[in-house]
Protein backbone atom coordinates (compact mmCIF):
# COMPACT_ATOMS: atom_id res chain seq x y z
CA UNK A 1 0.00 0.00 0.00
CA UNK A 2 2.69 2.50 0.96
CA UNK A 3 6.30 2.82 2.03
CA UNK A 4 4.91 4.20 5.32
CA UNK A 5 2.74 1.22 6.23
CA UNK A 6 2.69 -2.22 4.65
CA UNK A 7 -0.37 -4.43 4.08
CA UNK A 8 -0.25 -8.19 3.94
CA UNK A 9 -3.33 -10.41 3.70
CA UNK A 10 -3.03 -14.02 4.83
CA UNK A 11 -5.93 -16.37 5.49
CA UNK A 12 -8.39 -13.64 6.39
CA UNK A 13 -5.98 -11.61 8.53
CA UNK A 14 -4.60 -8.30 7.27
CA UNK A 15 -1.31 -7.31 8.91
CA UNK A 16 -0.50 -3.60 8.90
CA UNK A 17 3.09 -2.70 9.78
CA UNK A 18 3.89 0.95 10.43
CA UNK A 19 7.38 1.62 9.07
CA UNK A 20 7.51 5.38 8.55
CA UNK A 21 10.75 6.11 10.37
CA UNK A 22 12.55 5.73 13.65
CA UNK A 23 9.45 6.22 15.86
CA UNK A 24 6.59 5.89 13.33
CA UNK A 25 5.56 9.48 13.95
CA UNK A 26 2.00 10.09 12.81
CA UNK A 27 2.11 12.48 9.88
CA UNK A 28 -0.74 13.38 7.51
CA UNK A 29 0.73 10.94 4.99
CA UNK A 30 0.90 8.06 7.47
CA UNK A 31 -2.66 8.70 8.66
CA UNK A 32 -3.86 8.70 5.05
CA UNK A 33 -2.02 5.44 4.37
CA UNK A 34 -3.48 3.90 7.55
CA UNK A 35 -7.00 4.79 6.41
CA UNK A 36 -6.32 3.32 2.98
CA UNK A 37 -5.23 0.09 4.63
CA UNK A 38 -8.44 -0.02 6.68
CA UNK A 39 -10.41 0.55 3.47
CA UNK A 40 -8.68 -2.41 1.87
CA UNK A 41 -9.10 -4.61 4.95
CA UNK A 42 -12.81 -3.86 4.98
CA UNK A 43 -13.04 -4.81 1.30
CA UNK A 44 -11.12 -8.01 2.08
CA UNK A 45 -13.43 -8.71 5.05
CA UNK A 46 -10.29 -9.28 7.11
CA UNK A 47 -9.47 -9.10 10.79
CA UNK A 48 -6.73 -6.48 11.21
CA UNK A 49 -3.43 -6.76 13.09
CA UNK A 50 -1.58 -3.45 13.54
CA UNK A 51 2.06 -3.38 14.61
CA UNK A 52 5.32 -1.47 14.23
CA UNK A 53 8.96 -2.38 13.84
CA UNK A 54 10.80 -4.12 16.70
CA UNK A 55 11.23 -1.75 19.65
CA UNK A 56 8.66 0.85 18.67
CA UNK A 57 4.97 0.87 17.96
CA UNK A 58 4.36 4.60 17.56
CA UNK A 59 5.84 7.71 19.14
CA UNK A 60 2.82 9.94 18.59
CA UNK A 61 2.18 12.86 16.29
CA UNK A 62 4.93 14.19 14.04
CA UNK A 63 6.24 17.13 16.06
CA UNK A 64 7.58 18.83 12.93
CA UNK A 65 4.03 19.04 11.61
CA UNK A 66 2.67 20.05 15.01
CA UNK A 67 5.18 22.91 15.17
CA UNK A 68 4.71 24.11 11.61
CA UNK A 69 1.62 26.19 12.35
CA UNK A 70 -1.76 26.22 14.11
CA UNK A 71 -3.74 25.04 11.08
CA UNK A 72 -1.41 22.11 10.47
CA UNK A 73 -1.55 21.10 14.14
CA UNK A 74 -5.35 21.34 14.29
CA UNK A 75 -5.77 19.28 11.13
CA UNK A 76 -3.31 16.61 12.30
CA UNK A 77 -4.96 16.20 15.71
CA UNK A 78 -8.40 16.04 14.11
CA UNK A 79 -7.23 13.44 11.59
CA UNK A 80 -5.67 11.32 14.33
CA UNK A 81 -8.77 11.47 16.52
CA UNK A 82 -10.96 10.63 13.54
CA UNK A 83 -8.80 7.58 12.81
CA UNK A 84 -9.15 6.40 16.42
CA UNK A 85 -12.92 6.81 16.20
CA UNK A 86 -12.96 4.90 12.94
CA UNK A 87 -10.98 2.06 14.48
CA UNK A 88 -13.45 1.83 17.37
CA UNK A 89 -16.32 1.45 14.89
CA UNK A 90 -14.51 -0.73 12.34
CA UNK A 91 -16.82 -3.60 11.28
CA UNK A 92 -14.09 -6.23 11.70
CA UNK A 93 -11.93 -6.79 14.80
CA UNK A 94 -8.67 -4.87 15.13
CA UNK A 95 -5.79 -6.37 17.12
CA UNK A 96 -2.87 -4.15 18.17
CA UNK A 97 0.51 -5.84 18.55
CA UNK A 98 2.56 -3.21 20.39
CA UNK A 99 6.13 -3.98 19.39
CA UNK A 100 7.81 -1.51 21.75
CA UNK A 101 7.37 2.09 22.85
CA UNK A 102 3.88 3.59 22.47
CA UNK A 103 3.82 7.26 23.40
CA UNK A 104 1.06 9.91 23.30
CA UNK A 105 -1.10 9.28 20.22
CA UNK A 106 0.70 5.96 19.82
CA UNK A 107 -0.72 4.87 23.17
CA UNK A 108 -4.16 6.17 22.21
CA UNK A 109 -4.08 4.02 19.07
CA UNK A 110 -3.75 1.02 21.37
CA UNK A 111 -6.91 2.09 23.18
CA UNK A 112 -8.79 2.20 19.86
CA UNK A 113 -8.13 -1.48 19.12
CA UNK A 114 -10.43 -4.35 20.09
CA UNK A 115 -7.60 -6.40 21.62
CA UNK A 116 -4.12 -5.21 22.59
CA UNK A 117 -0.95 -7.27 23.03
CA UNK A 118 2.23 -5.68 24.35
CA UNK A 119 5.81 -6.82 23.92
CA UNK A 120 7.65 -7.46 27.17
CA UNK A 121 10.86 -5.49 27.55
CA UNK A 122 12.34 -2.10 28.49
CA UNK A 123 9.54 -0.19 26.77
CA UNK A 124 7.41 2.77 27.81
CA UNK A 125 3.70 3.19 27.23
CA UNK A 126 1.80 6.30 28.16
CA UNK A 127 0.47 9.78 27.55
CA UNK A 128 3.25 12.31 28.00
CA UNK A 129 1.35 15.40 26.87
CA UNK A 130 1.34 17.17 30.26
CA UNK A 131 5.03 16.37 30.70
CA UNK A 132 5.96 18.20 27.49
CA UNK A 133 3.67 21.18 28.11
CA UNK A 134 0.58 20.16 26.15
CA UNK A 135 -2.93 20.18 27.60
CA UNK A 136 -4.55 16.84 26.79
CA UNK A 137 -7.12 17.20 24.03
CA UNK A 138 -10.78 16.29 24.61
CA UNK A 139 -10.69 13.27 22.30
CA UNK A 140 -7.72 11.78 24.12
CA UNK A 141 -9.43 12.23 27.47
CA UNK A 142 -12.66 10.62 26.21
CA UNK A 143 -10.81 7.59 24.87
CA UNK A 144 -8.63 7.18 27.95
CA UNK A 145 -11.62 7.53 30.28
CA UNK A 146 -13.42 4.72 28.46
CA UNK A 147 -10.57 2.23 28.18
CA UNK A 148 -8.29 2.75 31.21
CA UNK A 149 -8.97 1.93 34.84
CA UNK A 150 -10.13 4.84 36.99
CA UNK A 151 -6.76 5.07 38.75
CA UNK A 152 -4.90 4.55 35.48
CA UNK A 153 -6.79 7.44 33.89
CA UNK A 154 -5.61 9.85 36.57
CA UNK A 155 -2.04 8.58 36.51
CA UNK A 156 -1.78 8.55 32.71
CA UNK A 157 -3.66 11.71 31.74
CA UNK A 158 -3.16 14.09 34.68
CA UNK A 159 0.28 12.92 35.81
CA UNK A 160 1.74 11.88 32.44
CA UNK A 161 3.03 8.71 34.09
CA UNK A 162 4.88 6.37 31.75
CA UNK A 163 4.31 2.67 32.30
CA UNK A 164 6.40 -0.41 31.63
CA UNK A 165 4.53 -3.21 29.84
CA UNK A 166 3.46 -4.98 33.06
CA UNK A 167 2.11 -1.73 34.50
CA UNK A 168 0.44 -0.88 31.19
CA UNK A 169 -1.38 -4.22 31.39
CA UNK A 170 -2.63 -3.39 34.88
CA UNK A 171 -4.04 0.04 34.00
CA UNK A 172 -5.71 -1.02 30.75
CA UNK A 173 -3.42 -0.21 27.83
CA UNK A 174 -2.96 -3.95 27.16
CA UNK A 175 -5.04 -7.10 27.40
CA UNK A 176 -2.07 -9.46 27.19
CA UNK A 177 1.74 -9.48 27.16
CA UNK A 178 4.03 -11.56 24.97
CA UNK A 179 7.72 -11.91 24.38
CA UNK A 180 9.00 -9.81 21.46
CA UNK A 181 9.87 -13.01 19.58
CA UNK A 182 6.33 -14.39 19.76
CA UNK A 183 4.32 -11.14 19.78
CA UNK A 184 3.19 -11.20 16.16
CA UNK A 185 2.47 -14.93 16.18
CA UNK A 186 0.34 -14.55 19.31
CA UNK A 187 -1.45 -11.55 17.78
CA UNK A 188 -2.28 -13.67 14.74
CA UNK A 189 -3.59 -16.42 17.02
CA UNK A 190 -5.92 -13.89 18.63
CA UNK A 191 -6.92 -12.56 15.20
CA UNK A 192 -7.76 -16.03 13.88
CA UNK A 193 -9.90 -16.69 16.95
CA UNK A 194 -11.71 -13.38 16.43
CA UNK A 195 -12.21 -14.32 12.78
CA UNK A 196 -14.62 -17.05 13.92
CA UNK A 197 -17.09 -14.42 15.16
CA UNK A 198 -20.23 -13.69 13.22
CA UNK A 199 -19.06 -10.39 11.75
CA UNK A 200 -22.43 -8.66 11.25
CA UNK A 201 -23.27 -9.46 14.87
CA UNK A 202 -19.81 -8.30 16.00
CA UNK A 203 -20.11 -5.01 14.12
CA UNK A 204 -23.65 -4.28 15.32
CA UNK A 205 -22.86 -5.19 18.92
CA UNK A 206 -19.65 -3.16 18.94
CA UNK A 207 -21.52 -0.09 17.73
CA UNK A 208 -24.15 -0.55 20.46
CA UNK A 209 -21.54 -1.01 23.20
CA UNK A 210 -19.47 1.92 22.00
CA UNK A 211 -22.28 4.26 21.00
CA UNK A 212 -21.72 6.62 23.99
CA UNK A 213 -17.96 6.71 23.32
CA UNK A 214 -18.41 7.28 19.58
CA UNK A 215 -20.82 10.14 20.30
CA UNK A 216 -18.42 11.58 22.89
CA UNK A 217 -15.53 11.41 20.44
CA UNK A 218 -17.51 13.16 17.70
CA UNK A 219 -18.24 15.99 20.13
CA UNK A 220 -14.65 16.00 21.39
CA UNK A 221 -13.20 16.30 17.89
CA UNK A 222 -15.36 19.38 17.28
CA UNK A 223 -14.39 20.85 20.67
CA UNK A 224 -10.71 20.27 19.99
CA UNK A 225 -10.93 22.13 16.68
CA UNK A 226 -12.65 25.04 18.41
CA UNK A 227 -10.26 25.22 21.37
CA UNK A 228 -7.12 24.86 19.27
CA UNK A 229 -8.32 27.66 17.02
CA UNK A 230 -8.75 29.87 20.09
CA UNK A 231 -5.36 28.94 21.61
Amino acid sequence: MSDLITYQLDDGVATLVMCSGKVNALSPALLEAFNQCLDRAEQDKAVVVVTGQPGVFCGGYDLKVMGSGPEQAINLVAAGSTLARRMLAHPFPIVAACSGHAIAKGALLLLAADYRLGAEGPFQVGLNEVLIGMTMHHAGIALARDRLTAAGLQRAVNNAEMFNPAQALQVGFFDQLASPDTLLAEAHTVARKLATLNMPAHAATKRKVRSPLLDALAQAIALDRKHLLMA
